[in-house]
């Protein structure tokens, strides 16, 4: 058999970077969750501090390389990951660097997957009929809400929200650009949050991770969370007019 008649893909080398960071996320699970926590943070709050003072550049780049990691391989700590942008960096920039670190890891994530099982799996649904297809259709036509809605709804966990649009088609472009915007809110929140951890260590707590279900917080993200999904509702009304 030439050359030319090779079969044009590997099914084995495209599931390769999943099958990578599906190992990692397992290894991660078991051996770095002691390390990824409040206490680990505390604990060596004044060498992060020293490090910072005399290598803030480095230090912002050695901090969004392993946010990114954090993410790509969904490894445990992300929530310590983004006290700690605030706690190194204050609330600005240490959102932005948060945000930046998320979106590269999560972007990752999505074109291992895409390149996976994503491209196959679109092709299925987009040939299927039924109940799959209309499913398929009704994101494809509100897949700026619907991607918005993801991030924004706090219960949604980061790592589905990185996998599922890989799976029905979503242009990268647009997943990058509702992932970074799309995070703002709940990132912003957890990082000013990590801003004031220099009192909460100075009183022997630990801080209130629950404070984005509080009203105060929680309302204003249900309201983004409504006009995100008031084009869909909107396309649904125009629909049942016409019928």
């Amino acid at each position: 058999m030439s050359m030319s008649d090779a079969p044009a893909e590997n099914p084995i080398l495209r599931r390769l970077p999943l099958v990578i960071i599906a190992i990692v996320a397992i290894f991660g699970a078991f051996f770095l969750r002691d390390y990824l926590t409040f206490d680990a943070l505390r604990d060596n709050r004044e060498a992060l501090l020293s490090f910072r003072d005399n290598n803030y550049l480095l230090t912002v780049l050695v901090f969004i390389a392993a946010y990114l990691v954090i993410v790509a391989f969904s490894l445990p700590g992300a929530t310590i990951a983004t006290l700690t942008g605030g706690f190194l960096f204050a609330t600005f920039p240490g959102a932005l660097f948060n945000i930046t670190g998320a979106t590269i890891g999560a972007t990752a994530i999505f074109l291992a997957a895409r390149w996976g099982f994503g491209e196959k799996l679109g092709a299925k649904l987009e040939g299927s009929e039924g109940v799959v297809k209309k499913i398929k259709d009704g994101i494809d036509e509100n897949q700026w809400s619907m991607l918005f809605l993801i991030r924004l709804v706090p219960a949604v966990p980061f790592f589905m929200a990185n996998l599922v649009p890989s799976f029905l088609e979503v242009p990268l472009r647009r997943f990058v650009i509702s992932t970074f915007f799309g995070i703002i809110p709940g990132t912003v929140v957890y990082t000013s949050v990590g801003a004031g951890l220099g009192e909460v260590f100075a009183r022997g707590e630990t801080p209130n991770l629950g404070i984005i279900f509080e009203p105060a917080i929680l309302l204003p993200i249900v309201g983004l969370c409504v006009l995100a999904a008031l084009p869909i509702v909107i396309k649904a009304l125009r629909g049942q007019k016409r019928i």
